[in-house]
């Protein structure tokens, strides 16, 4: 232990006392500076991933939510150019296509029109979609289960769904306690 009565911070450089001390790959934190270098998420043993000499949490850094799951993490906050998203297509293809129909599978992506086979389903609006497909309409987010919502055939993630056709008026949608005017 250094002199001065305690370690310094990986994050601000400052003094850390045991009862505020957060250790991490052989550094010491204090609780209120262990959070992501990108989202500024608070982190714990179980959330944090460590690169070089910064910290994130496991979403932001490329990890999935769990086993057999796909990051849509672009890795821009690591300095990595994303690559181009193809435009919008409307999701309005009722028919199966005739390389599904021979080979199986009756379930067509609403996005791209194309058969989506069981490994790379996902269900979603009353639809099934491919994992890559599977995105917010307006903002083009990768969703999940957990975050879908969907209206008249088209999914949006809750910030958008919200936005778009929730509550407008006095009192909705911009926080805790805070009054808009929609216009």
């Amino acid at each position: 232990m250094p002199l001065g009565g305690g370690n310094k911070c990986g994050c601000c450089q400052k003094t850390v006392y045991f009862a505020e001390e957060v250790q991490c790959e052989g550094k010491y934190f204090h609780k209120s500076c262990f959070l992501c270098m990108a989202c500024k998420k608070n982190l714990d043993s179980t959330t944090v991933a460590c690169h070089v000499d910064e910290i994130y949490c496991k979403s932001c850094y490329g990890f999935g939510g769990g086993a057999g799951t796909l990051s849509m993490d672009t890795g821009a906050h690591l300095g990595i150019r994303p690559e181009e998203q193809a435009a919008h297509r409307p999701t309005n293809n009722p028919n199966a296509s005739k390389l599904a129909t021979k080979f199986g599978s009756s379930d067509v992506c609403p996005r791209c029109a194309k058969a989506v086979y069981s490994a790379e389903k996902v269900l979603g609006g009353g639809n099934s979609w491919h994992k890559s497909c599977f995105r917010c309409s307006k903002c083009g987010k990768g969703l999940e289960s957990t975050t879908v919502a969907d209206k008249d055939g088209e999914i949006y993630c809750k910030a958008c769904y919200a936005k778009n056709f929730g509550p407008k008026g006095f009192g909705f949608g911009q926080g805790a306690g805070a009054l808009a005017h929609a216009q």
